[in-house]
């Protein structure tokens, strides 16, 4: 039998490459998924089977969001609020666009004009929102644990929707789901992750998914940016865009999150660029049919160059668009396990 994440049915144009992308054979929705949860933490614990069927079900949502009519009724009648301590556009408007598309009633809650500015504890903050009795809370926030403590809180799902330096488990969803459409696979595949390792809850996520479906996860970053111990997450350590980019299949940048510096850990944003920026000459250390990715927001000029951010090979905007499709699967798969009563 061909493996799932190798059956390919037809083959469309993306709108934003120029590369052909394989639609999966899944336009329905799949009958066989195996997603146990009540909550979206993190990758890790996650099985590949379990990944795997949220994978597809995310192509199925993928379908459904290039029709004319994208309206569900998953989760007509339930209520889903979004909850974000630190700034978003890509993924709070995903959310929200998902829930929408899915029939729930959404809130997006203010956090400069809420409570949490008047000195609310995060717990107090769970327990108020708890008894407005929501069904989905959609969390992020700038430390690490924080949302799984909120979860032990609250009698509604919760997904993570990033936590400090910990996970991103959507972000790595998509982020797998533009691999397999674009490569037809994940097994076998060289992803090199380059660029600030050390503070990216992108960079975790994504290695413990990757590394779940056998891909082959290298990071590459200045010594200053490499989280201690991140090769027993099945990561290859580099510290040369020239090593850790050969025959690369995909490339994927982080930005600099000086938000999450305590001191300088580069030089300069000029100094970084030329060692460790994307531009077309380290590019051309990795296949000449490499992805680019990039989870955003992106710093042009600074980890990645203009002309390569934007180039045939940059599947960078349809992340984006794969970001509501996963979203819509795990708002669906969590609505499997909420009560009826």
């Amino acid at each position: 039998m061909v493996p799932r994440e190798t059956r390919a049915a037809t083959l469309a144009a993306s709108p934003n490459s120029a590369y052909t992308v394989p639609l999966m054979s899944i336009a329905a929705e799949p009958t066989d998924l195996s997603f146990p949860h009540r909550h979206l933490l993190g990758i890790e614990g996650l099985s590949r089977g379990e990944i795997t069927s949220l994978l597809d079900l995310a192509e199925a949502a993928a379908v459904l969001s290039r029709q004319v009519a994208k309206k569900r009724d998953d989760l007509r009648g339930r209520t889903l609020i979004n909850l974000f301590f630190e700034a978003s556009t890509r993924t709070q408007s995903s959310f929200e666009l998902a829930g929408k598309r899915l029939g729930a009633d959404v809130m997006n809650m203010s956090i400069p004009t809420s409570s949490v500015q008047k000195g609310e504890t995060l717990i107090d903050t769970a327990v108020t929102l708890n008894a407005m009795r929501p069904d989905i809370l959609v969390v992020r926030h700038h430390a690490a644990g924080a949302v799984e403590l909120l979860a032990q809180k609250v009698d509604c799902s919760v997904i993570n929707a990033g936590d400090g330096s910990h996970e991103h488990p959507t972000q790595a969803l998509l982020d797998a789901l533009t691999i397999r459409r674009h490569k037809g696979r994940i097994s076998g595949l060289i992803v090199a992750i380059c660029g600030d390792i050390l503070h990216s809850r992108v960079a975790r996520s994504n290695i413990l998914l990757l590394t779940a479906l056998s891909a082959r996860v290298r990071v590459v970053a200045p010594s200053t940016l490499l989280a201690p111990g991140i090769e027993r997450l099945g990561a290859e350590v580099y510290t040369s865009m020239r090593e850790g980019l050969k025959d690369a299949d995909i490339v994927m940048m982080l930005r600099l999150q000086r938000e999450r510096m305590s001191s300088s850990l580069v030089p300069s944003q000029r100094e970084y660029f030329h060692f460790f920026g994307l531009d077309y000459e380290k590019l051309a250390y990795a296949k000449p049919d490499a992805m680019v990715m990039h989870p955003g927001p992106m710093n042009r000029g600074v980890e990645i160059d203009s002309e390569v951010a934007d180039d045939a090979r940059s599947a960078i905007r349809e992340q984006v668009e794969m970001g509501v499709a996963v979203r819509i699967a795990v708002l669906q798969a969590l609505a499997r396990h909420l009560p009826n009563q």
